[in-house]
């Protein structure tokens, strides 16, 4: 008899709980707010406007219902734009405009049950897109192995810059030589093209499908080849940096492992600064570039590349009759170089165009005028942790031995 009394009790709690779950989620899509009062409009407004985009700043109502303000434009491709920001910001920013002139905005405050205020039309006059500024900084130019592409793009705008080719029809259609970044100074290299003169067509392009004008350019890149890895060897002289005790010599330069520890080169942390390492390539050759691989520290986060021991202030010097003493007299110096983040980001920290910059390697080129050398001297002066130790997962030289 206890038994059916606590079970007909526990069949009545369960029906009751299901009521009470239904009756809770048929509040789901009820309004946040049962006020139904129109929103007042915002005050106060004012507009700064830039490259490609307009701010506006404004006074919100005292309204404890209100929820955002949304404004709505009109790009020049003709795409309808809408954004929002919330009621604890008092600006908002509307960018993707491509040529600079008046644009009409629509102002509008929204309440917690998207109750919209009576629109504000205000006009806005952005600058020309930085699309713009940076095709007229664009040079392109033939470069070992293919082609160089330079720029200046001081407002780090998203942008593409679309590298095209003549296809069989004899229509213009982009390769996946593009270069997309986000960085200040742009330089990328294309390679692996034959050396004779190909016609290219270039232009800008912002994350909005703005775009600028077309480039056309005909170039002819420089031969160049990798010199096999398995003629480089160690060349250790009075003053380079020794190693510790566990292996991590010059072999590991060219040891065809790219992902680090423990197969990497790293120099010994007691020796004082700068540190310095030479290299024999087994013959006198016209060097075009030195390709590094930096030493990728991993993390639970992925790998990290501008840290620690891998170089950021470094000199390249060649030689083909180095001195005994290990003095740098007869040595020429072939450039200094530093390892810039594209991102610009602190310490520790790094985007997607870093780490895909890293991944790929840094190409340090040589200047085309230098003569032949056969002995490469690299002299590192300041490491990412400010000190003079060195790290390197791989390298590899490019150049024209014939």
């Amino acid at each position: 008899m206890r038994n059916l009394i606590f079970k007909t009790c526990l069949c009545i709690l369960c029906i009751v709980a299901t009521l009470t779950s239904c009756d809770k989620s048929d509040n789901f899509n009820e309004p946040l707010s049962e006020n139904s009062t129109v929103p007042e409009q915002l005050t106060n407004i004012s507009v700064t406007n830039a490259a490609g985009k307009s701010k506006i700043t404004y006074s919100l109502p005292k309204d404890d219902n209100l929820l955002y303000v949304k404004a709505l434009y009109k790009l020049d491709t003709g795409k309808e734009i809408e954004v929002k920001s919330s009621f604890y910001k008092k600006t908002i920013e509307l960018d993707g405009f491509s040529i600079a002139g008046p644009r009409e905005v629509s102002l509008v405050t929204v309440s917690r049950n998207e109750i919209e205020s009576a629109p504000i039309i205000i006009t806005v006059n952005p600058l020309d897109s930085p699309i713009y500024d940076i095709y007229k900084s664009l040079t392109v130019g033939p470069d070992f192995g293919g082609l160089f592409l330079e720029a200046k793009n001081p407002e780090r705008a998203d942008i593409a810059i679309l590298v095209m080719e003549k296809d069989e029809n004899g229509d213009w259609e982009t390769t996946a030589n593009s270069v997309y970044t986000g960085t200040d100074e742009i330089f990328r290299t294309v390679r692996g093209l034959d050396t004779i003169s190909r016609d290219f067509a270039f232009t800008i392009r912002d994350r909005f499908l703005n775009t600028s004008d077309t480039l056309f350019q005909a170039v002819k890149p420089i031969f160049e080849t990798e010199i096999p890895r398995t003629q480089y060897a160690g060349f250790p002289l009075p003053g380079d940096a020794p190693t510790n005790d566990f292996g991590f010599g010059l072999d590991r330069l060219f040891d065809n492992n790219f992902i680090g520890w423990p197969r990497i080169y790293i120099t010994d942390a007691s020796a004082p600064a700068p540190h310095s390492f030479t290299i024999d390539l087994g013959q006198e050759l016209k060097i075009s570039r030195v390709k590094i691989w930096d030493y990728p520290q991993g993390t639970a986060a992925g790998y990290i590349y501008y840290w620690q021991f891998n170089m950021r202030n470094f000199e390249i010097w060649g030689s083909n009759n180095p001195s005994a003493d290990g003095s740098f007299d007869s040595w020429d110096l072939l450039g200094t170089y530093e390892v810039v983040k594209p991102s610009g980001l602190p310490l520790t920290q790094q985007n997607a165009e870093d780490l895909e910059f890293a991944q790929d390697g840094f190409n340090w080129p040589i200047p085309i005028t230098s003569p032949k050398y056969r002995y490469l001297r690299i002299n590192n002066l300041k490491n990412w942790a400010g000190g003079g130790r060195l790290a390197i997962a791989e390298m590899r030289v490019y150049g024209d031995p014939r």
